[in-house]
């Protein structure tokens, strides 16, 4: 039912929508959200970002938060694509395609997925700064208290 994939390489979310959709009539809504590096985070200007995870253990937790949304909503496919390595300000960094039946389902589904991947997949992300010093990136206050919305 869903794609999961880490990689270093770039992804085409035409493409990847086609793929969820593909001889599909079932399907009502799509909703797509990509995450992208930005060149600026709490206030110092951002040269690139280095994305590590650790193999085996990332993919399994992509997937139970993927069963969780399917849990909660219907969710009749996903693709969650996660890319780890280099990457610079603008790169593509995540996508998540949710394909449901109804709309409200499939926004709350993306949304779900993505708050729980910022708080429960395991990555690690270390910015380089324009100064040339770098910096790991520590969990954010918002977004656990983003993912904290769907604690029952």
């Amino acid at each position: 039912m869903s794609r999961i994939s880490v990689q270093e390489q770039d992804f085409d979310v035409t493409t990847e929508l086609q793929a969820i959709c593909d001889a599909r009539t079932d399907i009502g809504a799509t909703v797509t959200f990509v995450g992208l590096v930005r060149d600026m985070n709490l206030d110092d200007s951002v040269s690139g970002m280095t994305l590590q995870h650790y193999p085996g253990m990332t993919e399994k937790a992509l997937h139970k938060i993927v069963a969780e949304a399917s849990q909660r909503w219907e969710v009749q496919d996903a693709t969650i694509i996660h890319r780890v390595g280099e990457l610079s300000p603008g790169d593509q960094i995540v996508l998540v395609c949710i394909a449901s039946s109804h709309r409200h389902d499939a926004f709350e589904a993306c949304s779900f997925i993505m708050d729980y991947l910022k708080t429960r997949a395991p990555f690690w992300k270390k910015e380089m700064l324009k100064d040339g010093s770098s910096r790991w990136v520590d969990a954010r206050e918002s977004d656990d208290h983003a993912a904290g919305r769907w604690e029952n």
